[in-house]
């Protein structure tokens, strides 16, 4: 006891509590602290803008990207084993007692000077092989759906994290003051066969003036942009600059940066008044070119309608398109689903490199091609009909690549003779989000901002450059 009363173990207890009390503030400011990361490249970029076409579900590289002939020679089958190496499977592979190995009931040819193979299912897609690189080797943590989305999405399997979208308007700004920085399409035309979240382009831990904005069909594009009944665009006026008088005082008293993340949104939204119904009108698109992305071009909110809205925003400014296309998941029936998504995606995918190129666009657009993970060399379901399906595979999948920067007519990576394990240049994930960043002009690891007492960044703690497939 002291002369003031307070006993040793009360002065510890004390002091403890007061320097948690400091700790925290410190982390609550740094929170607080804008980052350092520039609104702009960090090295000259070969890419300005990207177009994600993201094939939600995981289509199958046996039916689309990766011939296999001694799956077709081995049908039927069991998976020996040795080639399996104990790896873990889903509750709905788990119950089998074989694991039958399924051929694929399509065929491949070599397309272009380059003489990649594609399935018989992507005839246009094959049409522009010697613009493509095809990533045969992509490998991934997660075996279940919504974790590997949100992977491929925001770089952690947990919900929580910036998406990609969100990062790179963080880090590079916008090229169009008055569009989104990020925009989100999701095809009405598609099979909801997996649930897609809005956080999957949500900003996260950052500014939520980073975060997508969904476009979507029939009525206005964006919820609440237009004005209600009553409302004129000159009180709309009024009111966000009232708004932006009391923003600056609350501002100036409490500090949160957040009050002018929200303030940016609201006085975009306002230009986007005018600039979203110009950029989402095809009125002023030829017939030839509405004919090329297919008859679903003239159906707004369709994977075809929305390639060509995808076009129309890099065309304007938009760094960042990502248009989900659900579907792939094809664990029964899959001869005639995997037809059915390939009828719904390939011509328009084509037709979208093809634009590109044609206007210029290409060589500074990346379009990437892609889903979650791949599926089993094995099947699901009885072979003697056509009933059957492939289940999850994370251990190695195809993508493809164009513009942008990467190799044309190139194919990175191989796997082994049963598509089951990678042999040759694997891909993680956080390489191809380190890569997609490089060519944007961004260090992977410099993009960083800061949270809960440390730096985060899109890749984590790893991911490397795939310097193989730059051209």
């Amino acid at each position: 006891m002291n002369r003031h009363g307070i006993g040793r173990r009360e002065l510890l207890r004390g002091a403890g509590l007061g320097l948690g009390a400091l700790a925290l503030a410190d982390i609550l400011r740094a929170d607080a602290r804008p980052a350092d990361a520039p609104r702009g490249p960090h090295f000259a970029p070969k890419a300005k803008r990207v177009i994600y076409l993201f094939q939600a579900g995981g289509p199958s590289p046996f039916e689309t990207l990766d011939p296999k002939p001694k799956l077709r020679e081995l049908h039927g089958q069991p998976l020996p084993e040795s080639v399996r190496g104990g790896q873990r499977l889903t509750g709905m592979s788990g119950n089998q007692a074989v694991l039958p190995l399924a051929g694929s009931f399509v065929d491949f040819a070599r397309h272009g000077q380059s003489g990649i193979e594609f399935s018989s299912l992507l005839p246009h897609t094959g049409a522009i092989a010697d613009r493509l690189c095809v990533l045969r080797a992509v490998h991934t943590e997660a075996i279940n759906h919504d974790p590997a989305i949100t992977f491929l999405c925001s770089g952690f399997q947990i919900a929580g994290r910036p998406s990609m979208g969100a990062w790179l308007s963080y880090g590079l700004g916008s090229m169009n003051a008055d569009l989104p920085a990020f925009v989100v399409l999701v095809s009405k035309d598609a099979s909801r066969d997996q649930p897609l979240y809005s956080r999957l382009w949500g900003s996260g831990f950052l500014p939520s003036e980073h975060q997508g904005v969904q476009f979507r069909s029939g009525g206005d594009p964006v919820l609440f942009l237009s004005n209600p009944p009553g409302v004129s665009s000159t009180d709309r006026r009024a009111m966000l600059d009232a708004l932006a008088r009391m923003s600056r005082e609350v501002r100036a008293r409490e500090g949160d940066p957040q009050i002018d993340a929200r303030l940016a949104q609201a006085e975009l939204a306002f230009r986007m008044q005018t600039s979203v119904p110009e950029a989402t009108s095809v009125a002023g698109e030829s017939e030839a070119t509405l004919e090329r992305y297919g008859p679903g071009a003239r159906d707004p909110g369709t994977f075809a309608a929305n390639c060509l809205l995808a076009r129309r925003l890099v065309e304007r400014g938009v760094r960042f398109v990502q248009l989900f296309h659900q579907g792939w998941d094809q664990h029964g029936n899959l001869p005639a689903g995997i037809t059915q998504q390939c009828r719904q995606t390939d011509r328009a995918s084509a037709a979208l490199v093809s634009d590109l190129a044609e206007r210029g666009l290409l060589e500074d657009t990346l379009v990437v091609w892609g889903g979650e993970f791949g599926r089993t060399a094995y099947c699901q379901g009885p072979m003697s009909t056509n009933d059957y399906g492939r289940d999850h595979h994370p251990r190695c999948f195809s993508m493809w690549l164009a513009g942008g920067g990467v190799r044309a007519g190139h194919v990175h990576g191989a796997t082994d003779e049963f598509g089951y394990n990678t042999v040759a240049d694997a891909v993680s994930v956080h390489d191809l989000q380190a890569t997609l960043l490089h060519l944007l002009g961004i260090d992977h690891e410099r993009l960083t901002w800061f949270f809960q007492g440390r730096h985060f960044r899109l890749t984590d703690v790893s991911g490397r450059v795939v310097r193989e497939i730059l051209s």
